[in-house]
């Protein structure tokens, strides 16, 4: 359960310590609504209903974060981007912004400010974090400078201005690093004790290491700084697999460093070589749903003794989960990383 000292063993391990007791987390949000009773549609719009089954998904199955990712929409509705999703789909933008330098300034007009379900993200935020206190790390979320871009103008579009108008790139980039940095830190005013720094579309499967560094690296470490003079600890994914990048990004500048389930997460320890905590990497697919008891028991145990107890690692899944995972297999991953943690 829910215990004082989840947030000194978590930033032990950022330390690259040796943490007292694993913490242990799961990207499970779609899976929690779904056991909680909820309805996608009504969990990512009710503050209540947010907080309601973020607290009870930890109270049932025992994770040491509330985990409020919710979707990659939230804080783009508000700046015109079409957002399309219904009952249990997620959310996901389907119009964008088109890549005029009206709509540049536009952005700039509207600048930051909580609207829509950013609110309710806060609200939920608030409620959980009064609930638990410092029990449980209380994670929100926000989009890196890269990925924002591609959020707000399409992932397409983005793609061949970085070759046609890498200025306006440059200069959306640092509207949204702005932007962002002031989401994340009124989450950490509302209580989180980390931000999720979602940054997927600056991952090696759709940009180069070389584009990274020029485009996405630098926005999203001072980001990251932003939060961490705050006190916020930062969880950066790009569900990146692929060595090179994984090198780059271990000098992000971020607190935890999760990596996609591609990747054995033994390599990318060698990788990071001591630079940055890990976070991973059990894959939601064929261990977490599709898996059995004894498929995940086996995976678990082998990642708390390869990595976890060499310190400079939390427990977690390299994705988010399936709504429908099996509960078994959540029950199996949490309780053998508590026991083999001990064993």
């Amino acid at each position: 359960m829910a215990y004082p000292s989840v947030l000194d063993d978590v930033r032990d391990a950022v330390a690259m310590r040796i943490p007292k007791r694993l913490p242990v987390f799961l990207c499970s949000e779609e899976f929690d609504v779904r056991v909680c009773g909820s309805r996608y549609d009504r969990y990512n719009r009710d503050a209540d209903e947010m907080a309601r089954v973020q607290i009870e998904a930890v109270e049932r199955f025992d994770y040491d974060w509330a985990w409020l990712q919710v979707d990659d929409c939230i804080e783009f509705e508000p700046l015109g981007i079409g957002v399309k999703g219904e009952g249990d789909i997620l959310p996901a933008t389907c119009s964008y912004l088109p890549a005029t330098d009206d709509a540049m300034a536009r952005l700039r007009e509207h600048g930051y400010r909580v609207e829509g379900r950013m609110g309710v993200l806060l609200d939920a935020i608030s409620a959980v974090k009064a609930h638990f206190g410092g029990r449980v790390c209380v994670t929100g979320r926000t989009a890196a400078p890269f990925s924002s871009v591609t959020l707000a103008f399409g992932i397409n579009e983005t793609l061949m201005l970085l070759y046609e108008r890498p200025d306006f790139i440059l200069e959306a980039m640092k509207f949204f690093e702005e932007y962002q940095s002031r989401f994340g830190l009124d989450q950490i005013a509302a209580g989180a004790d980390a931000l999720w720094l979602g940054d997927c579309n600056a991952s090696g499967h759709l940009i180069s290491p070389a584009a990274y560094r020029e485009f996405a690296m630098a926005p999203a470490r001072r980001v990251s700084r932003a939060y961490q003079e705050q006190g916020g600890i930062v969880l950066y994914h790009a569900s990146e697999e692929l060595p090179p990048m994984i090198d780059l990004q271990a000098d992000a500048g971020v607190s935890i460093l999760s990596v996609g389930p591609g990747v054995e997460i033994e390599k990318a320890r060698g990788l990071v070589n001591g630079r940055v905590c890990l976070s991973g990497n059990v894959n939601p697919l064929a261990v977490l749903e599709r898996g059995t008891p004894e498929d995940v028991q086996a995976e678990v145990e082998r990642i708390v003794r390869n990595v976890s107890k060499r310190g400079g690692h939390v427990m977690n899944s390299g994705e988010m989960i399936p709504r429908d995972t099996p509960e078994a297999n959540i029950r199996t991953f949490v309780e053998t990383a508590r026991r083999a943690w001990h064993g």
